[in-house]
């Protein structure tokens, strides 16, 4: 058995496991093994580091289910932390991602154990209606759009998120992360619910933050004027921040536990 060497970190509940190194390790079974609640170390993601020529590193993420992600909005908030750790500085940090090149400024806080980190995440892109999205049987009046944030968001305005079956909703579409969202109660704020694609539902996401204030100021939702829109979520509350449709993130990542497994 190979010893292998993590630190573990969420971003607002949305917990992930780091590693610089997994040797011979297959990454699909050993995400599977150490995400696993009951029998590993528990997380909604395993993200590997690695160098990357002209970046700081590269970072892969495997979600819970073994399944390969392209991005991670918390995620990259997380092992951005742990770079910073390992390299024992809060300079500037350039990351190759899957969905491609992001840049992560990261500021100190109160907490020794936390941090918060602003992430260029890109432009907003649109998508085609996933596979099996009439089966959901929205409402037509409903507002939904379908968007990119280097991975697929499907967004619906409801009226209230907590009265919603999500974890139905979410399996018919297992495809795509769903977000559910509803204005409030701040008037540049909105509050979201989301099932994640390869892990189910999880306490925050990054980039479903960022696709849901994006269709929140088309719908009208929050104030258009407002180049920022608070995201609150049933972990904590991010910021997301537009400079036409290319969206920044802003949120802390925390750090849990440095710990050695043999997998």
């Amino acid at each position: 058995m190979t010893p292998i060497s993590l630190s573990k970190h969420h971003g607002l509940g949305n917990d992930f496991l780091v590693t610089w190194h997994i040797g011979d390790a297959d990454p699909v079974a050993l995400a599977r093994h150490l995400c696993d609640r009951r029998r590993g170390v528990g997380a909604d993601g395993l993200l590997i580091g690695a160098r990357a020529r002209d970046h700081d590193a590269r970072m892969v993420l495997f979600n819970a289910d073994g399944s390969r992600a392209e991005m991670s909005g918390n995620g990259i908030r997380c092992f951005s932390q742990a770079l910073a750790r390992r390299v024992g500085d809060l300079s500037d940090q350039t990351i190759l991602t899957d969905a491609g090149t992001r840049h992560v400024r990261l500021t100190p806080t109160d907490d020794v154990a936390t941090v918060m980190a602003s992430v260029g995440m890109g432009e907003v892109g649109q998508l085609a209606e996933p596979d099996g999205w009439a089966a959901l049987g929205a409402h037509p009046d409903r507002p939904v759009a379908h968007l990119s944030m280097g991975n697929p968001h499907s967004v619906v305005g409801v009226d209230e998120v907590v009265v919603v079956d999500l974890a139905q909703l979410g399996s018919m579409v297992p495809h795509v992360n769903l977000e559910i969202i509803e204005p409030g109660p701040e008037p540049h704020a909105i509050t979201m619910r989301v099932h994640e694609r390869g892990v189910g539902i999880t306490e925050a996401c990054g980039t479903g933050a960022c696709a849901a204030a994006f269709a929140a100021r088309s719908w009208g939702l929050v104030t258009p004027s407002e180049s920022a829109v608070t995201v609150h979520m049933e972990g904590g509350t991010a910021h997301v921040r537009f400079d036409g449709a290319v969206a920044e993130l802003t949120g802390p990542a925390t750090h849990v536990a440095d710990l050695e497994v043999n997998a």
